[in-house]
C-alpha cells in the first residue's frame, strides 16, 4: 500500500464570480522515500493540491465536491481539525515558499522550532531545545547552539529557508511538502537547498512532494513528475521519461521554453503563447488547445483523460506517440534547429 495515495481529488472555491476549479480531479500516488515532482505554470494548481492534502484551505470559501487523500490507508477529507492537528508536523509537514513570511517575526527560531516539538512529541523543554539545535546542525546552519536563540530577520535569505526545512523535520514527518523551497533563493543557495534535501531524505526516510514551475529542480530530485495544468493532472511517469521524451505538448512547451547549457546556440527557445485558461470558465474540450503548437480540429470539441501512451507513462492528449513526434520534428525543423 502506498504511503499516500491521492484518488480524483476535487478542490473547488465559491466566489461571486462561479466556482474556481482549482484542482479538478487529480490523482497520484506516492512510496516511502519516494519524491514526486509536481510541475506547472503559476495558477495551474500546484500549491492548492498541497494545501488540500494538509486541510489547510479555508472552508468556506473551499470544499471537495469528490476525491480521498488516503495517508496510511486513512480518507484524510474525513478528518476533524483536531486529528488533523496531530498529523500536521508530525506525519506531515510543509516547507512554504517565502520563509520571511512563515516564520513569526516575534518569536526566536529555537522557540519556533521547539514549539512545533513539544506538541507532538511531549518532551521537556530543554529535550526540545536539544532537537532544535540539531535540526539546525542537520540542515548546515554554523553554531547553532547561538543560532537557535536568534531571531528570523537575523538570518540571511537562504539560512531562513533552511530554518524553515529545520521545523519541518524536527518531528520526523513520513511526508515532506516543499511548495517552491527554491523560488526565492539566488542560484547558488537554490543548488545547496535541493542537496542538502536530498542528504536529509537519506538520513530520515522521508516521502517528498516537490512543487516547482522549474522543470531543471525536479530533474535534480524526482523519481516521478506529474504535470499539472488547468488545475489537472496532464503528464504523468519517471522522471526521465516526462523530461527527455515528454508525450503532452504542454509539457514539451515547458521544456522548450528554458534555456539549457548544454543546448546554447543550437536550439532556440519556444515561448508559451496565451495565458493559462481561467478556472471558472475552463475552454471546451481540451484546456491546453488554445495555446497547443500540436493542435487539432477535434483538440476543440474532445476533452482528453491521462492516457498510457508508454508502461508507466500517461498524457491527456488525443493525439498518438507518433503524431507527437511527428509534431516534434515538425517545429524543430521549421525552425533549422535539430530536436533537442
Amino acid at each position: 500500500m502506498a504511503l499516500l495515495e491521492v484518488k480524483n481529488l476535487k478542490t473547488h472555491f465559491k466566489t461571486p464570480d462561479g466556482i474556481v476549479k482549482a484542482v479538478d480531479g487529480v490523482s497520484f500516488t506516492v512510496d516511502e522515500g519516494e519524491t514526486l515532482g509536481i510541475v506547472g505554470e503559476s495558477g495551474s494548481g500546484k500549491s492548492v493540491t498541497a494545501m488540500s492534502l494538509m486541510q489547510l484551505n479555508p472552508v468556506p470559501p473551499c470544499f471537495y465536491p469528490e476525491g480521498e487523500i488516503l495517508f496510511e490507508g486513512r480518507n484524510l477529507l474525513e478528518a476533524s481539525e483536531r486529528e488533523m492537528q496531530k498529523i500536521r508536523g508530525d506525519d506531515m509537514a510543509m516547507i512554504f515558499q517565502d520563509p520571511m513570511t512563515s516564520l513569526n517575526p516575534v518569536f526566536t527560531v529555537g522557540d519556533q522550532i521547539m514549539e512545533a516539538v513539544r506538541v507532538h512529541q511531549k518532551v521537556s523543554k530543554k529535550e526540545a531545545r536539544d532537537k532544535a539545535i540539531e535540526v539546525l546542525r542537520d540542515v548546515g546552519i554554523a553554531n547553532p547552539e547561538k543560532r537557535v536563540d536568534e531571531y528570523p530577520h537575523q538570518y540571511s535569505g537562504g539560512m531562513r529557508q533552511r530554518a524553515m526545512i529545520a521545523m519541518a523535520l524536527s518531528c520526523n514527518p513520513k511526508i515532506l511538502l516543499a511548495d517552491e523551497p527554491t523560488t526565492a533563493l539566488d542560484v547558488t543557495i537554490q543548488a545547496q537547498i535541493l542537496e542538502l534535501m536530498v542528504g536529509l531524505q537519506e538520513k530520515y526516510g522521508t516521502a517528498i512532494i516537490m512543487i516547482t514551475h522549474d522543470l531543471g529542480v525536479v530533474a535534480q530530485l524526482a523519481d516521478k513528475i506529474m504535470v499539472m495544468y488547468g488545475g489537472r493532472a496532464v503528464e504523468t511517469g519517471p522522471t526521465d521519461d516526462v523530461f527527455y521524451d515528454p508525450l503532452m505538448p504542454y509539457s514539451w512547451s515547458l521544456i522548450r521554453s528554458i534555456p539549457r547549457l548544454d543546448k546554447a546556440g543550437e536550439v532556440r527557445l519556444l515561448p508559451i503563447k496565451g495565458s493559462p485558461p481561467s478556472l471558472i470558465f475552463l475552454p471546451k474540450g481540451c484546456n491546453f488547445a488554445p495555446r497547443c503548437p500540436f493542435v487539432k480540429d477535434e483538440c476543440h470539441e474532445i476533452d482528453p483523460g491521462l492516457e498510457e501512451k508508454r508502461p508507466g507513462h500517461r498524457a491527456a492528449c488525443i493525439l498518438s506517440v507518433e503524431e507527437i513526434e511527428e509534431n516534434k520534428h515538425r517545429i524543430d525543423a521549421e525552425l533549422g534547429v535539430e530536436q533537442a
